[in-house]
Protein backbone atom coordinates (compact mmCIF):
# COMPACT_ATOMS: atom_id res chain seq x y z
CA UNK A 1 0.00 0.00 0.00
CA UNK A 2 1.49 3.37 -0.97
CA UNK A 3 -1.09 5.28 0.92
CA UNK A 4 -3.18 4.85 3.95
CA UNK A 5 -5.91 6.82 2.49
CA UNK A 6 -6.07 8.71 -0.51
CA UNK A 7 -9.66 11.18 -0.54
CA UNK A 8 -10.26 12.00 -3.73
CA UNK A 9 -11.83 15.58 -4.77
CA UNK A 10 -14.65 15.39 -7.58
CA UNK A 11 -15.93 11.98 -8.75
CA UNK A 12 -15.86 12.44 -12.41
CA UNK A 13 -14.45 10.23 -15.43
CA UNK A 14 -11.02 11.25 -13.96
CA UNK A 15 -11.85 10.86 -10.33
CA UNK A 16 -13.79 7.70 -10.74
CA UNK A 17 -11.23 6.60 -12.83
CA UNK A 18 -8.24 7.01 -10.83
CA UNK A 19 -10.15 5.56 -7.55
CA UNK A 20 -10.94 2.22 -9.72
CA UNK A 21 -7.01 2.25 -10.90
CA UNK A 22 -6.24 2.83 -6.81
CA UNK A 23 -8.67 0.51 -5.83
CA UNK A 24 -7.42 -2.14 -8.58
CA UNK A 25 -3.48 -1.53 -8.10
CA UNK A 26 -3.82 -1.59 -4.10
CA UNK A 27 -2.02 1.09 -4.03
CA UNK A 28 -4.08 2.66 -1.03
CA UNK A 29 -5.85 0.91 1.91
CA UNK A 30 -8.63 3.32 1.31
CA UNK A 31 -10.19 5.59 -1.11
CA UNK A 32 -12.55 8.43 0.07
CA UNK A 33 -14.74 10.18 -1.99
CA UNK A 34 -15.46 13.83 -1.88
CA UNK A 35 -18.97 15.38 -3.98
CA UNK A 36 -21.47 17.93 -3.75
CA UNK A 37 -23.77 15.45 -3.98
CA UNK A 38 -25.16 12.39 -1.84
CA UNK A 39 -26.25 10.63 -5.33
CA UNK A 40 -22.77 11.23 -6.69
CA UNK A 41 -21.20 9.58 -3.74
CA UNK A 42 -23.58 6.83 -3.79
CA UNK A 43 -22.91 6.06 -7.64
CA UNK A 44 -19.16 5.95 -7.45
CA UNK A 45 -19.60 3.13 -4.32
CA UNK A 46 -21.87 1.45 -6.26
CA UNK A 47 -19.25 1.86 -9.38
CA UNK A 48 -16.52 0.43 -7.24
CA UNK A 49 -14.62 3.95 -7.56
CA UNK A 50 -14.42 4.59 -3.94
CA UNK A 51 -14.43 2.63 -0.45
CA UNK A 52 -16.16 5.56 1.37
CA UNK A 53 -17.62 8.75 0.28
CA UNK A 54 -19.29 12.22 1.38
CA UNK A 55 -20.07 15.41 0.69
CA UNK A 56 -18.25 16.89 4.20
CA UNK A 57 -14.93 18.44 3.63
CA UNK A 58 -13.11 18.10 6.76
CA UNK A 59 -14.44 14.46 7.06
CA UNK A 60 -13.18 13.40 3.56
CA UNK A 61 -9.58 14.65 4.35
CA UNK A 62 -8.62 15.36 7.93
CA UNK A 63 -7.44 11.78 7.95
CA UNK A 64 -6.00 11.80 4.13
CA UNK A 65 -2.40 11.55 2.99
CA UNK A 66 -3.12 12.33 -0.20
CA UNK A 67 -5.89 14.67 -1.64
CA UNK A 68 -6.43 14.52 -5.59
CA UNK A 69 -8.15 17.80 -6.46
CA UNK A 70 -10.26 16.66 -9.75
CA UNK A 71 -12.35 19.56 -10.29
CA UNK A 72 -12.22 22.17 -12.73
CA UNK A 73 -8.79 24.20 -13.33
CA UNK A 74 -10.81 27.46 -12.32
CA UNK A 75 -11.98 25.41 -8.80
CA UNK A 76 -8.69 24.07 -7.63
CA UNK A 77 -6.83 26.99 -6.00
CA UNK A 78 -9.34 28.20 -4.00
CA UNK A 79 -10.75 24.89 -3.46
CA UNK A 80 -7.14 23.62 -1.95
CA UNK A 81 -6.72 26.44 -0.07
CA UNK A 82 -10.46 25.37 1.62
CA UNK A 83 -9.77 22.14 2.17
CA UNK A 84 -5.82 22.48 3.28
CA UNK A 85 -6.96 23.92 6.36
CA UNK A 86 -8.51 20.41 7.60
CA UNK A 87 -5.50 18.61 6.47
CA UNK A 88 -2.40 17.14 8.39
CA UNK A 89 0.86 17.94 8.91
CA UNK A 90 2.28 15.56 6.41
CA UNK A 91 -0.27 15.57 4.16
CA UNK A 92 0.22 16.16 0.26
CA UNK A 93 -1.88 18.36 -2.08
CA UNK A 94 -1.81 17.42 -5.43
CA UNK A 95 -4.36 17.69 -8.63
CA UNK A 96 -5.46 16.79 -12.53
CA UNK A 97 -5.76 19.82 -13.76
CA UNK A 98 -5.02 20.59 -17.65
CA UNK A 99 -2.93 24.01 -16.92
CA UNK A 100 -0.38 23.89 -14.28
CA UNK A 101 1.66 27.72 -14.28
CA UNK A 102 -1.28 29.82 -12.56
CA UNK A 103 -2.21 26.43 -10.26
CA UNK A 104 1.56 25.80 -8.95
CA UNK A 105 2.02 29.36 -8.51
CA UNK A 106 -1.37 29.94 -6.26
CA UNK A 107 -0.80 27.07 -4.30
CA UNK A 108 3.02 26.15 -3.36
CA UNK A 109 4.18 28.19 -0.01
CA UNK A 110 0.77 29.38 0.38
CA UNK A 111 -0.87 26.42 2.14
CA UNK A 112 -0.89 26.03 5.70
CA UNK A 113 2.38 24.36 7.34
CA UNK A 114 3.06 21.22 6.88
CA UNK A 115 1.07 20.47 3.91
CA UNK A 116 2.52 20.27 0.47
CA UNK A 117 1.86 20.44 -2.76
CA UNK A 118 2.56 19.20 -6.36
CA UNK A 119 0.73 19.73 -9.44
CA UNK A 120 0.04 16.75 -12.02
CA UNK A 121 -2.02 15.69 -14.99
CA UNK A 122 -2.73 12.82 -16.58
CA UNK A 123 -2.79 13.00 -19.99
CA UNK A 124 -5.80 11.01 -20.66
CA UNK A 125 -10.00 11.54 -20.73
CA UNK A 126 -12.75 11.51 -22.90
CA UNK A 127 -15.01 14.07 -24.17
CA UNK A 128 -17.50 12.40 -21.96
CA UNK A 129 -17.98 13.65 -18.60
CA UNK A 130 -19.31 11.84 -15.36
CA UNK A 131 -19.06 8.97 -13.05
CA UNK A 132 -20.72 6.63 -15.37
CA UNK A 133 -18.18 6.68 -17.81
CA UNK A 134 -15.12 6.24 -15.20
CA UNK A 135 -12.86 3.39 -15.96
CA UNK A 136 -10.03 1.57 -14.17
CA UNK A 137 -7.70 1.49 -17.36
CA UNK A 138 -8.31 4.83 -18.69
CA UNK A 139 -4.55 5.38 -17.43
CA UNK A 140 -3.04 2.84 -18.96
CA UNK A 141 -0.52 3.39 -21.51
CA UNK A 142 -0.52 7.15 -21.08
CA UNK A 143 1.73 10.08 -20.05
CA UNK A 144 1.31 11.89 -16.44
CA UNK A 145 3.14 15.16 -16.28
CA UNK A 146 3.95 15.97 -12.79
CA UNK A 147 5.30 19.73 -12.20
CA UNK A 148 8.34 21.24 -9.75
CA UNK A 149 9.71 24.13 -8.98
CA UNK A 150 12.41 25.62 -6.44
CA UNK A 151 9.68 25.42 -4.11
CA UNK A 152 8.42 22.16 -4.37
CA UNK A 153 8.93 19.52 -1.82
CA UNK A 154 11.14 16.78 -2.89
CA UNK A 155 9.85 14.25 -0.65
CA UNK A 156 6.22 14.90 -1.57
CA UNK A 157 7.17 15.21 -5.56
CA UNK A 158 8.59 11.59 -4.71
CA UNK A 159 5.65 10.19 -3.26
CA UNK A 160 3.09 11.77 -6.12
CA UNK A 161 5.49 10.35 -9.17
CA UNK A 162 5.11 7.03 -7.39
CA UNK A 163 1.64 6.75 -7.27
CA UNK A 164 0.84 7.69 -10.75
CA UNK A 165 4.20 5.44 -12.19
CA UNK A 166 2.12 2.18 -11.79
CA UNK A 167 -1.20 3.88 -13.57
CA UNK A 168 0.42 5.15 -16.52
CA UNK A 169 3.29 4.29 -19.43
CA UNK A 170 5.79 7.25 -18.29
CA UNK A 171 5.80 10.05 -15.90
CA UNK A 172 7.60 12.79 -16.69
CA UNK A 173 8.48 16.11 -14.25
CA UNK A 174 8.73 19.64 -15.84
CA UNK A 175 8.64 23.46 -14.47
CA UNK A 176 4.51 24.66 -14.87
CA UNK A 177 5.42 26.85 -17.58
CA UNK A 178 6.69 23.92 -19.61
CA UNK A 179 3.59 21.95 -18.95
CA UNK A 180 1.72 24.70 -20.27
CA UNK A 181 3.46 25.94 -23.34
CA UNK A 182 3.57 22.47 -24.60
CA UNK A 183 -0.32 21.40 -23.52
CA UNK A 184 -1.30 24.62 -25.50
CA UNK A 185 0.65 22.92 -28.45
CA UNK A 186 -1.01 19.27 -28.42
CA UNK A 187 -3.97 19.28 -26.65
CA UNK A 188 -5.65 23.48 -26.00
CA UNK A 189 -4.90 23.90 -29.47
CA UNK A 190 -6.28 20.85 -31.36
CA UNK A 191 -9.47 21.76 -29.09
CA UNK A 192 -9.61 25.09 -30.52
CA UNK A 193 -9.38 24.10 -34.16
CA UNK A 194 -11.99 20.94 -33.77
CA UNK A 195 -14.73 23.44 -32.17
CA UNK A 196 -13.73 25.72 -35.50
CA UNK A 197 -13.82 22.79 -38.04
CA UNK A 198 -17.64 22.32 -36.35
CA UNK A 199 -18.33 26.20 -36.77
CA UNK A 200 -17.07 26.35 -40.49
CA UNK A 201 -18.70 23.25 -41.62
CA UNK A 202 -22.24 24.73 -43.44
CA UNK A 203 -25.54 22.30 -42.52
CA UNK A 204 -25.11 20.84 -45.90
CA UNK A 205 -21.81 19.69 -45.50
CA UNK A 206 -22.56 18.49 -41.52
CA UNK A 207 -25.33 16.49 -43.13
CA UNK A 208 -22.73 14.36 -45.01
CA UNK A 209 -19.93 14.33 -43.21
CA UNK A 210 -17.73 11.47 -43.33
CA UNK A 211 -15.89 9.06 -40.54
CA UNK A 212 -12.85 11.48 -40.81
CA UNK A 213 -14.85 14.26 -40.11
CA UNK A 214 -16.22 12.99 -36.85
CA UNK A 215 -12.61 12.24 -36.15
CA UNK A 216 -11.00 15.52 -36.31
CA UNK A 217 -14.11 17.01 -34.35
CA UNK A 218 -14.30 14.22 -31.48
CA UNK A 219 -13.31 16.93 -29.19
CA UNK A 220 -15.79 19.37 -30.44
CA UNK A 221 -18.07 17.44 -28.25
CA UNK A 222 -16.14 18.66 -24.74
CA UNK A 223 -17.71 20.31 -22.40
CA UNK A 224 -17.63 23.65 -23.02
CA UNK A 225 -18.44 24.39 -19.48
CA UNK A 226 -14.77 23.14 -18.45
CA UNK A 227 -13.06 24.18 -21.39
CA UNK A 228 -13.67 27.70 -21.68
CA UNK A 229 -11.40 27.82 -17.90
CA UNK A 230 -8.93 25.73 -19.53
CA UNK A 231 -8.33 27.92 -22.67
CA UNK A 232 -8.68 30.42 -20.84
CA UNK A 233 -6.13 29.92 -17.93
CA UNK A 234 -3.57 28.61 -20.75
CA UNK A 235 -4.16 32.09 -22.85
CA UNK A 236 -0.51 33.21 -23.24
CA UNK A 237 0.69 29.98 -24.52
CA UNK A 238 -2.26 29.19 -26.60
CA UNK A 239 -2.29 32.52 -28.14
CA UNK A 240 1.55 31.69 -29.07
CA UNK A 241 0.28 28.26 -30.23
CA UNK A 242 -2.27 29.65 -32.47
CA UNK A 243 0.07 32.03 -34.22
CA UNK A 244 2.23 29.30 -35.10
CA UNK A 245 -0.74 27.03 -36.37
CA UNK A 246 -1.58 30.59 -38.07
CA UNK A 247 1.61 30.43 -40.06
CA UNK A 248 1.57 26.83 -41.35
CA UNK A 249 -1.99 27.95 -42.49
CA UNK A 250 -1.16 31.21 -44.31
CA UNK A 251 1.79 28.77 -46.22
CA UNK A 252 -0.76 26.39 -46.98
CA UNK A 253 -2.63 28.50 -48.14
CA UNK A 254 -0.24 30.35 -50.38
CA UNK A 255 0.58 27.10 -52.17
CA UNK A 256 -2.37 26.76 -53.09
CA UNK A 257 -3.41 29.89 -54.40
CA UNK A 258 0.01 29.61 -56.37
CA UNK A 259 -0.77 26.42 -57.34
CA UNK A 260 2.26 25.06 -56.54
CA UNK A 261 2.17 21.94 -56.36
CA UNK A 262 5.92 20.34 -55.63
CA UNK A 263 5.91 22.63 -52.78
CA UNK A 264 2.96 21.66 -51.77
CA UNK A 265 2.96 18.22 -51.65
CA UNK A 266 6.70 19.04 -49.61
CA UNK A 267 4.69 20.51 -47.30
CA UNK A 268 2.58 17.77 -46.74
CA UNK A 269 4.83 15.30 -47.11
CA UNK A 270 7.15 16.72 -44.35
CA UNK A 271 3.98 16.98 -41.58
CA UNK A 272 3.47 13.05 -42.59
CA UNK A 273 7.26 12.10 -41.61
CA UNK A 274 6.38 13.71 -38.08
CA UNK A 275 3.25 12.52 -37.68
CA UNK A 276 4.36 8.59 -38.28
CA UNK A 277 7.07 9.80 -36.11
CA UNK A 278 4.45 10.12 -33.45
CA UNK A 279 3.93 6.67 -33.13
CA UNK A 280 6.89 5.70 -31.74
Amino acid sequence: MWFKQVTIVGLGLIGGSLGMALRRRRLARRVVGLSRTASTVRRAKARGAIDAGTTDPRRAVEDAELVVLASPVDCIVPQARRLSRFMRRGSILTDVGSTKRRIVAGLEGRLPRGVAFVGAHPLAGSERRGIEHARADLFEGSVCLVTATGRTDRQALARVVGLWKPLVRRVLVMDPARHDRRLAAVSHLPHVVAFCLVEAADHGARSIAPRSFLDATRMAKSDPDLWDDILLSNRTALLASMTRFEQRWKRAKRLLARQDARALRHFLRHASILRRTLED
